[in-house]
């Protein structure tokens, strides 16, 4: 899918944890590269942290970190917008208002609740459940046209149409409008380096299953050479990953890092190892990640900065929502 252009983008990340290879590959560095041409509202969405129980100061603390690695990788706030969500109270506004258009039958349906869940839905937060009429107020309290996902995110977007069709026709007006996904043709699923079958993610227990954007250079390599791989060769062919879960992943990481396709990176590696290929990885990981670690560090040695930052961004995205959500309260019968 080519680059949108002329487009409102939202898009939004969790400030929990420090931001994985993962994260990089498959939302921020689309966050940057879809800077160019577009109006960019990207959010530290703090809210949907509390769906599960945070520690007060390190929510604040990590809010802070991630600012800092999104400037570090590349987010302008000077011409683009960042902020964390809770500073713009819109979107608690809009998100009851949705809560109230959404159907159960539709929260029911939504298969992330399911997965983060599992057998003890019971004891999780409502918030939990009903976040994803959160998401879509993320989304339309600015209008947002257009917003970068991956395809586990396909059917949050599906539910925020649902709600804008619903509330357009409830409310006989056409005020919201659709919902685009932007999914990039080079987006990469980036798996979890001791387990292939599952995604790199933040709340695995076990720090050796991520590359973190933090970590320094000695880190990334130890764990790319502890990274789970087989005993057999590289292939000449992408069909010779074939339920080679774990050599698929370190191949595509290499291959997505590098810019090359699957089948140049096989070309060039084939018939050898993992020992040599792991040592070029992790050459090509630390050559993209250090810089963004060491600005990252600068940043953070100034935090009345990345306060003021946030702060800006706030405003600038205050002033666009207000409006917007404030005439959407009118729209269902609130006295302004």
């Amino acid at each position: 899918m080519s680059k949108p252009l002329g487009k409102r983008v939202f898009s939004g990340i969790q400030p929990t944890g420090i931001p994985h290879l993962g994260n990089y590959l498959g939302a921020i560095r689309h966050w940057v590269d879809i800077q160019e041409g577009n109006e960019c509202i990207y959010c530290l969405v703090d809210m949907h942290a509390l769906t599960v129980w945070q520690d007060p100061a390190q929510l604040r603390k990590q809010v802070i970190e991630q600012a800092a690695i999104l400037v570090a990788a590349g987010i302008d706030p000077q011409k683009q917008i960042l902020f964390n969500q809770s500073a713009v109270s819109a979107h608690a506004r809009l998100a009851w208002i949705f809560n109230c258009v959404a159907r159960i039958g539709w929260m029911n349906r939504m298969t992330q609740f399911k997965d983060k869940a599992g057998k003890n839905r019971e004891a999780h937060s409502a918030g939990l459940y009903v976040y994803p009429n959160l998401m879509a107020a993320d989304i339309l309290a600015y209008k947002a046209t257009c917003v970068p996902v991956g395809e586990d995110q396909r059917q949050h977007l599906e539910l925020a149409n649902d709600i804008v069709q619903k509330f357009n026709h409830d409310y006989e007006t056409d005020f919201f409008p659709e919902v685009q996904g932007y999914i990039p043709t080079t987006s990469a699923r980036v798996m979890n380096l001791r387990d292939g079958s599952k995604k790199m993610s933040k709340s695995d227990p076990s720090e050796q299953g991520r590359i973190e954007l933090m970590d320094e250079d000695d880190v990334i390599a130890n764990k790319i050479k502890r990274a789970k791989s087989d005993s057999e060769p590289l292939p000449s062919e992408k069909e010779g990953l074939e339920n080679r879960l774990e050599a698929l992943n370190l191949v595509s990481m290499y291959s997505v890092m590098s810019g090359k396709t699957v089948d140049e990176t096989l070309q060039e590696f084939a018939g050898q190892g993992f020992s040599g290929f792991k040592t070029a990885l992790a050459d090509v990981l630390i050559q993209h990640i250090a810089p963004i670690r060491e600005q990252t560090k600068k940043l953070l040695s100034d935090q009345a900065h990345i306060h003021a930052i946030l702060k800006q961004g706030a405003e600038k995205a205050s002033a666009i929502a207000e409006p917007i959500v404030s005439e959407a309260e009118a729209i269902v019968g609130y006295i302004k």
